[in-house]
């Protein structure tokens, strides 16, 4: 046996492999939570799929599911970037759990990024499954995958900084009772299922401003009216991503 076979090499194991670690790690906690899959999966598969076949909103011209199914993607988006990932995130901070990751090796950074490339493995499954089912009720998408692609990652920066900021500023408690409200307030005003020209002016003119809004109806500019790219709303998240994220990064705590 040669000398120094078993010789231990201290030493952190590189970036890269860290934060692939740390994102299964993530992403497996999401998909345990219980909590997280009524919010991810279950809220919205039953409301695209009690929408699109009781007639109980006026949805406009056309087939409601053509209407709904953007607009449930972005309640997706907001379901697990922000609301799931603030109330994780801000019982992670409470319980000490971010203060001890922020003690190891693992930079803090990397385990940002970490949460956000779990955020978008778990978004890529909300998305195939919502697919699926809006499909199999007469989904007829249209447009450019691209341009969708874009308005899902830009709506993800958005939620995420946002949710990120919640969690890292207030206590546990509160971002539990603040990201749900949100939730639900964006679900109803956000023109995920009631259009946005039901409301009156100028409360419309404020809602388009809101992310969920700029993301719902880029998307159904998209995938329902075969639009090439919607820029005024992706300028719309693009603002409330630079927004939100440099503001979770100046004002996070740890503990």
């Amino acid at each position: 046996m040669s000398t120094g076979t078993y010789s231990p090499k201290p030493g952190a194991a590189p970036v890269g492999r860290m934060i692939a670690a740390q994102t299964a790690l993530e992403t497996r906690m999401l998909l345990r939570n219980g909590e997280q899959l009524l919010l991810t999966v279950i809220i919205p598969s039953l409301l695209l799929v009690l929408f699109s076949t009781v007639d109980i909103v006026d949805t406009g011209a056309g087939e409601a599911v053509d209407f709904l199914a953007p607009g449930v993607l972005a309640l997706a988006v907001l379901s697990t970037a922000f609301t799931g990932q603030a109330i994780a995130t801000g019982f992670e901070r409470r319980y000490g759990v971010l203060k001890r990751l922020g003690a190891s090796p693992l930079p803090r950074w990397a385990l940002m990024t970490a949460k956000t490339l779990a955020v978008l493995v778990t978004e890529v499954l909300q998305v195939a499954l919502l697919t699926a089912i809006a499909l199999a009720l007469g989904w007829s998408p249209q447009g450019n995958p691209l341009s969708v692609l874009l308005l899902l990652v830009l709506g993800t920066a958005a939620f995420s900084g946002l949710g990120l900021l919640m969690a890292g500023t207030l206590k546990a408690e509160a971002t539990l009772a603040a990201a749900n409200l949100v939730f639900l307030l964006l679900l109803v005003g956000g023109g995920v299922i009631v259009p946005l020209d039901k409301f009156p002016e100028p409360a419309r003119s404020l809602l388009e401003l809101l992310p969920i809004s700029a993301l719902s109806d880029g998307l159904r500019d998209v995938l329902q009216h075969g639009a090439a790219m919607p820029w005024g709303n992706a300028l719309v998240l693009a603002v409330w991503a630079i927004l939100g994220l440099g503001a979770a990064a100046k004002f996070f705590r740890w503990e």
